[in-house]
């Protein structure tokens, strides 16, 4: 009477970890094309809310509050009218997107803007501009 075989040979195992290792490598791949496609969206989304964000500041605290772009992400500034002065309220970065704006857009208490912008938010996957009325409204459209 022969014994029963239990288990796996060497060739089998080494096979199923040839197989794990191709799909693991092949999903990284995937993966880090996707990784500049969200950093555009999350981009475009931070700049919009923080427009809107600093529009509401300035309607809540009846007083200016600016925000300055810079090429890494923008600058909240909200006016000192003791001091003449405009001071930094917060700082956000956006990494993996390049902003640039043609103006640095002032939002007033009543809700209004002055200094309209159009801002331009792009990476490898294409570029959006974020238009802002003077009323306040912001708009994102993707350019080209």
């Amino acid at each position: 009477m022969g014994r029963s075989q239990r288990g796996f040979t060497l060739i089998e195992i080494v096979m199923a970890l040839t197989l794990a290792g191709l799909f693991i490598y092949g999903g990284a791949y995937t993966f880090q094309r996707l990784v500049p496609k969200f950093q555009l969206q999350s981009g475009i989304w931070e700049v919009t809310s923080g427009l809107n964000q600093a529009r509401f500041r300035a309607i809540m605290s009846g007083a200016p509050v600016r925000v300055r772009f810079v090429p890494s992400g923008f600058v909240f500034e909200r006016y000192d009218e003791a001091a003449k002065i405009w001071l930094t309220a917060r700082a956000a970065s956006l990494p993996g997107v390049a902003v640039r704006a043609n103006n640095s857009p002032v939002f007033h208490p009543q809700g209004t803007v002055s200094d309209l912008a159009s801002i331009t938010v792009s990476n490898a996957q294409g570029t959006y501009r974020i238009t802002i009325a003077i009323t306040g409204r912001v708009r994102t459209a993707r350019v080209g």
